[in-house]
């Protein structure tokens, strides 16, 4: 017998070569005195290495791994949207307790660990390599959440999103091995051919499996009912992970949600689309009206993610072109809208004695224009204004669930819409309409002094942490204004998979 080696794409690979090797270099930093303080420089040069590879790719699809992995324009869009995630982060880690902690070198490839499972997540087209990256992706986030060691709830953060995920983690396996009993395939295609030729309505094995398939993805994209965790790691984690977290794992999740939902069960469509519509509205329905008591604005921003879940899942119900474009578009601002807010948090929680609470914020717009002003397009574009990117990703997915026969889902969106107006005017009133002048007192919270992180006077000042946010916010803006190049972005990351 003669061995026939597999055919290997090292040119489409390269992206993932990039992650691996940067994360071994910045592993390697740590334990190199001279190199100890270049991990976060080191960090963003892998990440931008690996930004290059995949957009040398762009409108060129390939198959890689024996059909594990399959390289395509959704898969680029949305590994480069966690890509900005954690550069961004990267930046707000500058001086960040957390890293310091955990050890810069050490803290950096955890990141760099997440990300290389969010990139294969992106990709994975088979049960085995869909399972592996999740692993990849979630393990890293684990440790993160807990890195600010002297902080109890970043300790409680790590812990209860290692419980919860691993019981999310288990219950996809579950399902998984379900849908692998029912359907005799691993591949997303080969599972369409399977579960078509038996027929899902009656196949009890395949529907469970589905089932649970569905609820391990709903827990990584803080779908309610299985969002309860969210507003709680959040609020605990370090502000850098935080907003990393916000918006790449959603993101993530998201691709190999779509992948699955319209690859693997496509024969099927009309029988998931109306129970994934129920999830979409109770999202809707539950971030936003927890959202409306939060004074912390991390819990806050928690709500308002399982909220905006809620509307990105509204692209996948349409189980089209129209609405994997809508989807991808959304996310590319919720990208903008998110770090813009978390800029401002991160340096406010550095300068206020208040940490993440609403009254750090109170009288910014006097104080720092600099700082209210993301904060303030931010929440406006959350809420769906004109002139933002929020604005424009509501009516394109709003256009994209009409067209889809889901008029009433469409109607949740706007109802949601409004009823967020509640949370985030809040905010804006606070930064512009109450005075100031309170940055500087003992802390008012309660149990927060003995955990409390030294107030830095000037990090409201400091262009690594106002530069993103100012960015994001004209980002923000300009796609709100001329959207036309981001939704011809989203419209060929869309038609990839079709």
């Amino acid at each position: 017998m003669t061995f026939n080696s597999p055919d290997i794409d090292y040119a489409a690979l390269s992206p993932i070569i990039a992650l691996t090797v940067g994360l071994c270099v910045v592993l390697l930093s740590a334990v190199i005195r001279p190199l100890r303080r270049t991990a976060p420089g080191l960090t963003l040069v892998a990440l931008a290495t690996t930004a290059g590879l995949l957009i040398w790719h762009w409108d060129d699809p390939t198959t890689l791994v024996a059909g594990a992995l399959r390289l395509d324009d959704l898969a680029i869009s949305i590994s480069l949207i966690a890509l900005a995630a954690a550069a961004f982060a990267v930046l707000l880690s500058v001086r960040e307790p957390a890293a310091e902690q955990a050890g810069s070198g050490e803290y950096h490839a955890l990141l760099l660990g997440s990300v290389l499972g969010m990139v294969l997540l992106a990709q994975a087209t088979n049960l085995v390599s869909f399972f592996v990256a999740i692993e990849t992706l979630s393990i890293p986030l684990y440790i993160l959440c807990a890195t600010n060691m002297l902080r109890e709830r970043s300790l409680e953060s790590g812990l209860k999103y290692l419980i919860v995920g691993s019981l999310g983690s288990a219950t996809l396996l579950y399902g998984m091995a379900f849908l692998y009993g029912g359907s005799g395939a691993t591949g997303f295609a080969a599972i369409a051919k399977g579960v078509d030729a038996a027929g899902l309505v009656a196949d009890p094995l395949v529907l469970v499996g589905i089932a649970l398939v569905a609820v391990g993805l709903a827990f990584k994209t803080s779908i309610a009912p299985f969002h309860q965790w969210t507003p709680d790691v959040y609020e605990g984690a370090p502000t850098p992970i935080t907003s990393f977290m916000a918006v790449a794992t959603k993101a993530a999740a998201f691709a190999v949600f779509v992948r699955f939902f319209l690859v693997a069960l496509g024969p099927e469509t009309a029988d998931w689309q109306p129970a994934l519509a129920v999830l979409a509205a109770a999202t809707i329905v539950i971030g936003n009206v927890g959202a409306l008591g939060q004074d912390s604005l991390k819990r806050l921003l928690g709500y308002s993610g399982v909220a905006q879940a809620g509307y990105i899942l509204g692209g996948l119900v349409v189980a089209g072109e129209a609405g994997v474009s809508a989807l991808v578009f959304y996310l590319v601002g919720y990208l903008f809208m998110n770090l813009a807010a978390f800029g401002v948090v991160v340096a406010r929680e550095r300068e206020s004695a208040f940490g993440d609470d609403i009254r750090a914020v109170r009288g910014l717009g006097a104080e720092r224009p600099l700082l209210a002003w993301p904060l303030t397009i931010s929440m406006l574009a959350l809420a769906g204004m004109p002139a933002t990117v929020g604005f424009i990703g509501k009516l394109y997915l709003i256009e994209a669930l009409v067209e889809g026969d889901y008029t009433w889902l469409a109607v949740f969106i706007a109802v949601g819409s409004m009823i967020s107006l509640a949370y985030y005017l809040r905010v804006i009133a606070a930064m512009w309409m109450r005075p100031g002048g309170e940055t500087s007192g003992a802390p008012a919270i309660a149990g927060a002094a003995p955990e409390a992180d030294p107030v830095d006077p000037g990090a409201g000042r400091r262009i690594y942490l106002v530069g993103p946010a100012l960015l994001a916010a004209a980002a923000t803006v300009f796609f709100g204004v001329i959207p036309q190049p981001l939704v011809e972005f989203a419209q060929q990351a869309g038609a990839s998979l079709f």
